[in-house]
Order: C-alpha cells, then sequence, then structure tokens
C-alpha cells in the first residue's frame, strides 16, 4: 500500500534517527571546539595555580611537588616551563626547552607572533590562541608570572583537538550507520507486530461490506486494537441480525400486498382443482367398495387385490390434499417464511443421504462434487422441500447410465443448485407448462413429470416466494433442473 502505515512508522524513526546523526555531526562541528578551547584554559588556570603554589612553598627542590606537576601536566597534554629572571629553567616537563624558552622570553619582551589572539588576559597571566612560526603547529598558550621574579609558560596542541573530533564524527558515522540498520529491523518487526491486526480489521471489514458475517477478528489482544476488534465480531453479529430482520420484514410487506389480490383466485382455482383430481379416486374406491360389499367374486385373492387398489387410492388421495394444502397456503401468502442464514451444501447431502434406500432401489449412482460450505439467505425447510422435490423427481424418472448428477456453484451473488439425472428430455412443447398446477406430461411419451402434477407446482410457489429464479433445461441424455439462492 503506498500509505501503509509500517511504511510511515519506518519512515518517520528512520528520520528521527538520521535528523539525530546530522545534529550530533554540527554540534561536534561547531561546539567541539570551543567546548575543549573552554575546558583547555580551565585546565591551564588550574595547573598555573599548581605551580604557583609550589614556588611559594619552602622547599622548591620537593621532588614529589616536581612529579605532581609533571603528572597532571601529562594527564592533560600540557608542556611547560619555568623561568628565573637569569634564565634558568626551575620546572619543565620537555627535553628540549629551548624553544619554549625563546618563545617565553619573546613573549616578556613583547615580540608576539603575527598570528596569535589574546583569549583572556588578567593582572598575572594571558592566554592565546597561536601558531608556532617553526612547523606551522597551532597551539593554545598560557604565559605570566609566578612571583620570586620567576615567568612560566604553558601550551597545548590544537591539533589533538580537531584529531579528536574526526575521530569523533567518524565513530559517529559507524556507530549512526550501525544504530539504522538495527532500527530498520526492529522498527519493521514491531511494526509488522502492530500493523498485522489492524490489517485483519481492513479485510474484516471490507468482507462485513460485502455481508460476509462468517468474517471475525481472531488475533486477539488486551489493548485498543484488541478492544476494537471485540466491537467488530459484535457488531458483525447484529448486522447478521439486522439483515436477517429487514429481509423478512421485506418479504412480509411485498406478501401483504399480493396476499388480497391473490386469496379470492386461489380459493376457487383451490376448490376446483380438488374436486377435479378426486373424482377419479373417489370412484375407484366406490366402486371396488361395491364390489366387496355385493360378493362379486368369492376369491380370496380378488378381495385382497380389491382392498389394496382401495388403500393405493385412498393414499394418494391423503397425499395430494397434504401438497394441495401447502400449496394453496404457499400461494395465497398463508405460510410463513423466514429468512435465515444456512449451509446450503449441508442440507443437500442431508436429502441425498435422506433417499438412499431409494437410491439402492433404483440402483442408481449419485454425484456430488462440492464439499465446501455454501451459505445462503433463504427459508431452510422450504429450500429443503425444492431438493426433495428435484431428487425425487430425477430418481422416478431415471434411466439409461442412471446417473444423478448434482451441483452448487456459488459465487460472490447467487449460490445455484443443480440437478441433473440420465434419461428421456422433456418434450419442447411441455416444458413451459411442467410448473402449472395438475399439468402432465401426455402419456404418450414415455416419461411423466410431476406425478400428479403437483410437486413442480410446489417447487414453483416456494421459489416465487423468495423471488428467485429457477429452471430446467434439457440435455440430450437427460434432463436438468436449478434454481438460485442469495449469497448476500
Amino acid at each position: 500500500m503506498k500509505y501503509s502505515i509500517r511504511k510511515q512508522m519506518m519512515a518517520v524513526f528512520i528520520g528521527l534517527i538520521v535528523c539525530m546523526l546530522v545534529f550530533l555531526f554540527a554540534v561536534n562541528a561547531w561546539f567541539l571546539e570551543p567546548y575543549y578551547i573552554r575546558n583547555k584554559k580551565a585546565e591551564f588556570v588550574r595547573m598555573y595555580q599548581l605551580l604557583q603554589e609550589t614556588m611559594q612553598s619552602e622547599d622548591m627542590d620537593d621532588e614529589e611537588a616536581a612529579d605532581r606537576i609533571v603528572r597532571r601536566a601529562e594527564n592533560h597534554n600540557l608542556s611547560y616551563v619555568v623561568l628565573n629572571l637569569t634564565g634558568k629553567v626551575l620546572y619543565t616537563n620537555i627535553y628540549n626547552n629551548s624553544l619554549m624558552g625563546q618563545q617565553l622570553m619573546g613573549y616578556l619582551l613583547g615580540q608576539r607572533e603575527p598570528q596569535s589572539r589574546v583569549l583572556e588576559k588578567t593582572d598575572s597571566y594571558e592566554i592565546s590562541r597561536t601558531k608556532d612560526r617553526v612547523n606551522q603547529s597551532e597551539y593554545l598558550v598560557m604565559w605570566g608570572e609566578l612571583g620570586d621574579n620567576s615567568f612560566f609558560l604553558i601550551r597545548s596542541p590544537v591539533e589533538s583537538m580537531e584529531e579528536s573530533a574526526q575521530l569523533s564524527n567518524r565513530f559517529l558515522l559507524l556507530v549512526g550507520s550501525m544504530m539504522i540498520v538495527v532500527c530498520v529491523a526492529l522498527v519493521w518487526f514491531f511494526s509488522r507486530k502492530l500493523t498485522e491486526p489492524i490489517l485483519e480489521l481492513a479485510s474484516l471489514s471490507a468482507r462485513m461490506a460485502d455481508l460476509d458475517f462468517n468474517a471475525k477478528y481472531t488475533s486477539g489482544g488486551k489493548n485498543e486494537i484488541g478492544v476494537l476488534g471485540d466491537h467488530f465480531n459484535v457488531m458483525s453479529e447484529k448486522l447478521e441480525k439486522a439483515i436477517s430482520e429487514m429481509k423478512n420484514a421485506n418479504y412480509h410487506l411485498q406478501k401483504d400486498i399480493e396476499l388480497k389480490e391473490k386469496q379470492a383466485q386461489m380459493r376457487s382455482e383451490f376448490l376446483g382443482n380438488v374436486s377435479h383430481e378426486l373424482k377419479t379416486p373417489i370412484a375407484l374406491i366406490q366402486g371396488y367398495a361395491e364390489g366387496l360389499k355385493e360378493g362379486v367374486s368369492e376369491d380370496a385373492q380378488s378381495r385382497e387385490f380389491y382392498c389394496d387398489v382401495i388403500m393405493d387410492e385412498a393414499a394418494k388421495m391423503n397425499e395430494l390434499v397434504k401438497n394441495l394444502m401447502t400449496l394453496n397456503q404457499m400461494e395465497v401468502g398463508d405460510e410463513e417464511v423466514e429468512f435465515t442464514r444456512f449451509n446450503l451444501t449441508e442440507l443437500v447431502c442431508g436429502v441425498l443421504q435422506s433417499m438412499e434406500i431409494l437410491r439402492q432401489q433404483k440402483e442408481a449412482r449419485v454425484i456430488l462434487s462440492q464439499k465446501e460450505p455454501v451459505y445462503v439467505w433463504a427459508d431452510e425447510f422450504k429450500v429443503e422441500q425444492v431438493v426433495l422435490n428435484y431428487v425425487s423427481n430425477a430418481f422416478h424418472h431415471l434411466e439409461g447410465e442412471r446417473v444423478i448428477d448434482v451441483k452448487i456453484q456459488a459465487d460472490d451473488e447467487k449460490a445455484r443448485v443443480s440437478v441433473f439425472n440420465t434419461g428421456q428430455p422433456i418434450p419442447e412443447e411441455d416444458i413451459d407448462q411442467i410448473w402449472e398446477k395438475f399439468y402432465k406430461v401426455d402419456k404418450a411419451h414415455t416419461r411423466e413429470y410431476g406425478g400428479n402434477g403437483i410437486g413442480l407446482s410446489i417447487v414453483k410457489a416456494i421459489m416465487d416466494s423468495f423471488h428467485q429464479r429457477y429452471g430446467v433445461k434439457n440435455y440430450e441424455n437427460g434432463v436438468e433442473f436449478w434454481f438460485e439462492l442469495d449469497v448476500k
């Protein structure tokens, strides 16, 4: 991402380190030398005081005092010489002291180097910065009078200070480079730890925007991001519930609008269809019952046949009445539809498992390639009725290779369930009418869809109540029925 928090954090921290290094380099370049000179001047004063105390002591030949002066001079990189009026060297820490002696005599006689610059001056001493005429090296120089007609000169090279500054800059460069490398690694590691939960929340919000409420925050934690993740999970659950309630409310609103228009028409149509469909089985039951009563046949096997016919027709009437009641309730909108989100794959597997005995009887081969969960919005019980009708229809009209192929295909918007079975295709002149109540394909054809003509009408009523698409498609070796449901 162009504006990634991780990149911004790395840029900020690396920028801070670079700014600190630049600041340290600037401090070294601009302030180290004045700081060095100030400290060196203070050390000159302390050395002057030590020399003065030694000269004013009663025993000027005290070796311990001389050693103390030498050690202090060596510790602070100082060279010194003390002369009397005759030019005799009283104290010094250098082997060849003639040059320093001449320099001190020059100061006493007022012969100062041309490039000399006075830094501090009192009644007793003077501190200046000067360049040696012989080796052209810069020194800090302090000279003056100690008392008892003795004079002193203390000096220290400035080059050591410049060398220290250069060494310090090189050290800062080395340490700064290492710090940048370590900082990049640490910032990358900790920014990753910090941004991973944020990225998970971003992905979670995107999935929730697509109404995928299975998305949950799983990284946990007790900090602010963890609390935000918990709130996301609660919001996901509440949104899912709210959308479910909204779909149910929308469904009821549509049904209320359509209910009054359908009720009168459905009632009269229902009564006409029932009387038509029940006429034949009632006549059969009445005829066989009268024959039994009048003793048409004395044969026990014939009487048993009459009873089987009566029972079979009664069972068909019972199934017909139940289907008609279900269909009528759905068409007039009396039956409640409860929209929920459920696993369509699990529902289809359950229907196929419940019809295992029928599969064995038909010696059929059932194929279901979809194993991953596919979640949809619908009334789970009614979807099960649709799948059951399709699969049962496929078993009842199975021919040829005796294969039933059930597929579930899903994208971001819709999930489609299709049930294909091998056998004879539906005649083209009948394919648009098989969804009508009590319609049967002509008996002259080798295949009859829908049994008593109610099953596919129930499918139509259910799918119309969902406001979803459904249909049928012919193939050379069979027929495929399908329907669609909302994924979101």
